[in-house]
C-alpha cells in the first residue's frame, strides 16, 4: 500500500511538473528574449538565455513618448484596474450579503437565473454594450472600461458561497444586542469576508488589467489607451515588426499582477475554505 501511494505521488508530481513547465516556459522565454538585441533575435532563432544581456528594448519603449507612450498607458491601466477592483469589492460584498443573509421572495431563483445568463459568451454583448457606451458619449474615457468591469457574477458567486459557510449565529447575536443590518454588515460580515474579498479584488484587477478586446474597441485615442490596447501599436512604432520592444512591453505589463499574486496568495488559499474567516 505504501509503495502504491508513493508511486501515485511521484506520478502526480511528474504531471504537475510538466504542466508547470508548459505554463512557465513561454513566460521565461519572453522575459529572456526581451533582454536580447533585435539582431540576435532574428539571426539566432529560438533560444532562451541571451548571448549578450541588454536593456536596450526597455529603454527604447520608455523613451518613446510620441507614438507609443507606454508609461502613460501603464498609468491609465493602473487607474482603471484599481477603480474597478475597489468598486467591485464593495458591490460584491453588498450583493453577496443580500443573497446569503437577507430573506426575500424568489431570492435563490433570481440568483441562479443571473448565474445562468452570465454563462452566455461575453462576446455576444459587445455590440449592444458599445452602443450604450457610445450613446452616453463614454468612448475614449475610463468609464467605458470601469462600468462593464463591475458586472462579474462569478465574484458574487464566490463571495456568496463563502458567506453560506459562515454561521448565522454571529448575525443573530449582534442583532440581539441591538445591531441593525448595516452594523452587522460593516462590523461583522466585512471582517469575516476579508480572504474572499482579497481574491475578488485580485481577480477584478487582473481581469481589467489583462483585458484586450474591449479596450481596443472603445479606445482610439493613443494618449487615453490602457496598456494592453496600446501594446499592439508597438508592432509598427519602430519601423517594422520588432520582437524585442513588444516583449519588453509585455514583460512590463506582467509586473503589477505578478506582485499582487505574491502578496495575495495567502488570502487566495484561505478563500478555498468557505469557513476560513472563522477562527476557533
Amino acid at each position: 500500500m505504501k509503495s502504491s501511494g508513493k508511486a501515485g505521488k511521484i506520478i502526480s508530481f511528474f504531471i504537475l511538473g510538466i504542466l508547470s513547465a508548459v505554463c512557465v516556459m513561454p513566460i521565461f522565454w519572453a522575459v529572456c528574449t526581451s533582454f536580447k538585441t533585435e539582431s540576435e533575435i532574428k539571426t539566432k532563432g529560438f533560444g532562451f538565455l541571451p548571448q549578450k544581456w541588454t536593456i536596450e528594448n526597455y529603454l527604447n519603449i520608455l523613451k518613446n513618448t510620441d507614438n507609443a507612450p507606454i508609461v502613460r498607458w501603464f498609468c491609465n491601466s493602473m487607474f482603471i484596474a484599481t477603480i474597478v477592483a475597489v468598486l467591485t469589492v464593495f458591490l460584491v460584498a453588498l450583493t453577496a450579503y443580500g443573497y446569503s443573509r437577507l430573506q426575500f421572495k424568489y431570492r435563490d431563483q433570481l440568483f441562479f437565473f443571473i448565474m445562468a445568463v452570465s454563462l452566455f459568451p461575453s462576446v455576444t454583448n459587445i455590440i449592444p454594450l458599445y452602443q450604450v457606451i457610445s450613446w452616453f458619449d463614454w468612448v475614449n474615457t475610463p468609464v467605458a472600461m470601469i462600468l462593464p468591469g463591475l458586472g462579474g457574477v462569478t465574484n458574487v458567486f464566490l463571495a456568496r458561497q463563502f458567506l453560506l459557510g459562515v454561521p448565522k449565529d454571529f448575525d443573530e447575536a449582534a442583532k440581539i444586542d441591538g445591531a441593525g443590518e448595516f452594523d452587522v454588515f460593516f462590523r461583522i460580515i466585512l471582517p469575516v469576508m476579508k480572504p474572499i474579498l482579497t481574491v475578488v479584488a485580485l481577480f477584478s484587477f487582473t481581469g481589467s488589467w489583462n483585458d484586450f478586446l474591449w479596450p481596443t474597441i472603445v479606445f482610439n485615442d493613443v494618449e487615453k489607451m490602457p496598456l494592453t490596447a496600446g501594446l499592439q501599436l508597438l508592432q509598427g512604432a519602430y519601423g517594422g515588426f520588432q520582437i524585442g520592444p513588444i516583449l519588453a512591453g509585455a514583460c512590463l505589463a506582467m509586473i503589477p499582477t505578478f506582485i499582487l499574486y505574491l502578496f495575495a496568495q495567502k488570502y487566495f488559499l484561505q478563500s478555498m475554505s468557505l469557513g476560513s474567516g472563522i477562527k476557533g
